[in-house]
């Protein structure tokens, strides 16, 4: 099969090689799937890149957690029923050298959902670790439906994710963006209300909004920069769930007395170690939720595998807004 993979870490244009590799063979409880789109995340360049000092974990990746495809094969203990089924993929790469920047993938059975005819490869590639992500940050405290909710962060592929999910689960949504154009894909994905941080009192804004109350859950993009305006805009017993942070040095110092006084919880998720009943939780919710139609998240841009590298370049840039994806197929 064709597939990009890396041998070294380092830069996309020095490390990244499209070939071809042996197709792989699914084990027991395993399906292999045909993928036809493949997603990028953060988590995709830092393994690529080495980020905080980590060594490469397989002498060769094939990169790439999220995806979606059709079952094409299935090992021991797997209903061969599943053998043509459409799938979204997640975490194909933890804890493994292979993930799904190739033509085939293998993967624990559970770990390819089902994905509905009505809900297209380009999306089920977009789920993985922004929804799942998106999801344990929203409902790990509970049902959000009458809720406030404020996204840090509303463009980015995990904000995005929020938006469109706590708006299916009934919440009232506040996001926060840096430029008109991420304003755009915050309001298109549901946003009640959209804070640009450059140019407003991002605090301030939302209690207005709010009526004074405030929001009672945060997910944040970057929790150590923003310490002070979620303590600022959580109403009593609020809850700020962080996911991500810009340095690996980053250090978080919290204002005690104005956390205790207002009954505040911090929760810290990382979609990599999330308990397995969360994990379940989530690929069903946001399975039903791309079922319903209202799960629709900007795509900024789909490559061909053989410009994986350029691909993993416009990732890294920080400049996409909306998922970047990959396409090896047809489907």
């Amino acid at each position: 099969m064709r597939a990009a993979f890396y041998d070294r870490q380092g830069t996309a244009r020095d490390v990244l090689t499209v070939g071809d590799i042996p197709d792989p063979q699914p084990g027991a409880g395993d399906v292999r799937v045909r993928v036809v789109a493949s997603g990028i995340n953060p988590s995709d360049i830092k393994t690529r890149t080495g980020f905080g000092g980590k060594a490469m974990p397989f002498p060769r990746i094939v990169p790439h957690q999220d995806g979606a495809g059709v079952i094409d094969a299935v090992g021991p203990g797997v209903p061969e029923t599943r053998i043509g089924e459409r799938v979204w993929i997640y975490m194909a790469q933890w804890g493994k050298a292979f993930g799904t920047a190739a033509e085939f993938v293998v993967v624990p059975s559970v770990q390819a959902v089902t994905l509905a005819d009505s809900v297209s490869f380009e999306v089920g590639a977009s789920l993985g670790v922004p929804a799942m992500t998106a999801h344990r940050c929203l409902f790990a405290d509970g049902d959000l439906r009458g809720k406030r909710v404020l996204v840090q962060g509303g463009a980015g592929a995990v904000g995005n994710a929020a938006i469109l999910l706590a708006k299916w689960a009934g919440a009232w949504v506040a996001a926060t963006v840096s430029r008109e154009e991420q304003a755009e894909v915050a309001r298109a994905a549901g946003a009640d209300f959209v804070v640009n941080r450059h140019e407003e009192d991002v605090a301030q804004t939302v209690r207005s909004a709010t009526g004074g109350h405030g929001v009672d859950r945060i997910v944040d993009v970057d929790i150590s920069a923003n310490i002070d305006v979620a303590v600022a805009c959580l109403a009593r017993d609020g809850v700020v769930t962080a996911y991500s942070t810009e340095t690996p040095q980053a250090m978080l110092t919290t204002p005690f007395f104005p956390a205790l006084l207002g009954g505040f919880s911090f929760r810290f998720v990382y979609v990599y170690s999330m308990p397995e009943t969360a994990m379940r939780q989530a690929a069903d919710e946001v399975s039903a939720c791309g079922a319903s139609g209202a799960y629709a998240p900007r795509i900024a841009k789909t490559y061909a595998l053989d410009a994986v590298a350029e691909a993993h370049e416009l990732q890294e840039s920080g400049k996409a807004v909306g998922k970047i994806l990959v396409r090896l197929g047809s489907g």
